[in-house]
């Protein structure tokens, strides 16, 4: 039967190595960087690319401006992409009237099934180029939640990672000075001379 002595890397024992002492520190360190350093450093990272989001979406809003115009007729030949969302678009002819400038005529992606003679938001940028829509509140919050977790998760990686290679080094290190304490005491029990 085997029991185990909680602690005992802790305390004072002749049993007890260099190397054990230093593999219950580790374990210390261990449990302080996963319930201390990864959330941390999870929050960091979320903070720092909800910054960078916002910026973007800030950005994208003052340069993009958006349009109500009809769809006219839908291009036969193009094939479907997949926009934001999961969403499937074709490219479509649409006309609108701006004012002072009139009527104006281009090319856009749509979603799929809408039909000639119905009205959609277009989305321009500053040189007149169809663009998507400007990032929104739930985009920026789905990236801040994606970027936390997995500088988190990497954190809680690399944390888990270092205690195994820690603990391949000392157990190294306790089997060599365990055959070293062997080494000096084998000839006492065995009565062989070395």
């Amino acid at each position: 039967m085997r029991t185990r002595v909680r602690g005992w890397r802790w305390r004072r024992s002749p049993l007890r190595r260099r190397s054990d002492v230093v593999e219950a520190w580790t374990a210390l360190v261990v449990a302080v960087l996963l319930l201390v350093g990864a959330p941390l450093a999870g929050a960091a990272a979320a903070w720092w690319a909800h910054d960078e989001a916002t910026s973007v979406s800030v950005e994208q809003r003052a340069e993009r401006h958006r349009v109500r115009a009809e769809v006219v007729a839908r291009k036969g030949d193009s094939l479907p992409s997949v926009e934001a969302g999961g969403q499937h678009a074709f490219r479509a002819t649409v006309r609108w009237t701006e004012p002072g400038e009139g009527t104006r005529t281009t090319t856009a992606p749509v979603a799929a099934g809408t039909r000639q003679g119905e009205v959609v938001d277009v989305w321009f940028d500053s040189r007149g180029r169809t663009v998507p829509p400007p990032v929104d509140g739930t985009a920026v919050w789905q990236h801040t939640l994606t970027i936390g977790t997995c500088a988190a998760g990497g954190a809680v990686l690399v944390v888990l990672l270092g205690h195994v290679v820690v603990r391949r080094v000392a157990l190294r290190r306790r089997l060599a000075e365990w055959d070293r304490a062997w080494a000096r005491t084998e000839p006492e029990w065995t009565h062989r001379r070395a």
